[in-house]
Parts: C-alpha cells; sequence; structure tokens
C-alpha cells in the first residue's frame, strides 16, 4: 500500500509541478523550494536544487516582476510568447526531477508527458490572455491573472497533499483543455483576421466635383 501511495504522489507531483510551471513557473519553483526547505515536503533529489535560497530568492524576484507584467494589458501578452521558450522547457525538467531515481525511460517518459502538459496549460494561459485583450478595460485582466495565482497555489498544494483528489482534476481540466483550445485557436485566428482587414483596407481618392467633371479633356 506504501508502494501505492508513493505512485500515486510521485504522479501527482510530476503533473501538478508541470500544469503550474506552464502558467507561473516563478511561483511553481518558488513555492517548491520553499516548502522543501522548510521541511513541509520532501523532494526527490533531482529537485533539491530548488531548495536552494539563491534559487527561492531568484524565483521570488522573477515572481515580483511577473506580478505586474500580467497583470498590464498587452505587457502580459509579450511576456507570455518570451515565456513559451521558458515555462515548456522548464516543465520537461520539473516533471523529470518530479519522479527521482527510477528508470532513464520512466524519467525521459515524465518529461515528455511534462512538456506536453506545460505547452498545454501555457497555451490556455496566453491564448486566453490574447482575447481578454480585446477588451479596453484593464480589470478582466487583473481578475484573470489574480485567478491564476490562486490556482497555481492551490492545485500545487492539493497535488501536495491530495494527490488522488488533484489527477482527478487534472483529468477534467485535460478534457476543458481538449474542448477549449480549438475554440481559443478560432478565436485568435478570427481576431488577426480583422486586424488584418483593417490594416490592408484600400484608401479611395476622394470623388471629383461637378467643375472637374464639366472640364473638357485635354488634348
Amino acid at each position: 500500500m506504501d508502494a501505492y501511495h508513493q505512485l500515486i504522489a510521485t504522479i501527482a507531483l510530476t503533473m501538478g509541478a508541470s500544469w503550474a510551471a506552464g502558467i507561473n513557473l516563478y511561483a511553481t519553483i518558488g513555492i517548491l523550494g520553499f516548502l522543501g526547505a522548510t521541511g513541509n515536503i520532501i523532494l526527490p533529489e533531482q529537485l533539491h536544487v530548488l531548495q536552494n535560497p539563491l534559487v527561492i530568492g531568484a524565483a521570488a524576484l522573477m515572481y515580483v516582476v511577473e506580478f505586474f507584467a500580467d497583470k498590464t494589458p498587452g505587457i502580459d501578452t509579450g511576456w507570455d510568447t518570451i515565456h513559451t521558450f521558458i515555462r515548456i522547457p522548464a516543465g520537461v525538467m520539473l516533471a523529470a526531477g518530479a519522479v527521482g531515481e527510477m528508470n532513464p525511460a520512466i524519467v525521459i517518459v515524465a518529461g515528455i508527458l511534462g512538456g506536453t502538459i506545460s505547452a498545454t496549460s501555457h497555451s490556455l494561459k496566453a491564448g486566453s490572455r490574447i482575447m481578454i485583450n480585446t477588451s479596453p478595460e484593464p480589470f478582466s485582466n487583473w481578475a484573470a491573472s489574480a485567478l491564476e495565482d490562486v490556482a497555481v497555489i492551490a492545485g500545487l498544494w492539493t497535488a501536495l497533499h491530495h494527490p488522488t483528489i488533484f489527477i482527478g482534476l487534472f483529468v477534467l481540466f485535460l478534457v476543458m483543455a481538449i474542448w477549449l483550445l480549438p475554440k481559443l485557436w478560432r478565436g485568435i485566428k478570427a481576431l488577426f483576421m480583422r486586424l488584418k482587414q483593417c490594416c490592408t483596407t484600400p484608401v479611395h481618392p476622394p470623388p471629383a466635383n461637378d467643375n472637374e467633371l464639366m472640364k473638357p479633356p485635354v488634348k
């Protein structure tokens, strides 16, 4: 039974860390590192580096930067674009490290799945922000960013303390992602098509007045 619970806990940590990294990487690293350093959780040996005070401090500093960037319309989309190349590889490494000392094949599989999971959560976050930015008021950005922060904290807490519940919620997340991602893609595509049409609208010359129409043609 202990082996079963350990397996469930490892799966929950693997999925939880990669899922949270796709939404807010710095909060994920900071929370895991702080909890591990204070003895509230026991991290796998491969993730012990997260407990280093320098790593925790850097994650906290970058979280503060992201806290403000993520709540500014337009800047949040630019931030997400840059972090496409940061969150997904980090999700791979966190997932691979979360499985601990296992068969190298299992580590590789965990990394592949972790990258896919972090890419999915990142795509949902970034795609929804593009659509939210079509609204001129900033309050929807603030609300979305705050909900994302709460979701990361609550999700990691659930994964660490109630892994079975987290796995069930994670399955629901995958179902929602499969349903929502195509809709987001169509919405973003339609938005860019409208922007393209606005930028390429031909400018017609002003109509000639009556005097110009009555002038005889120049021979």
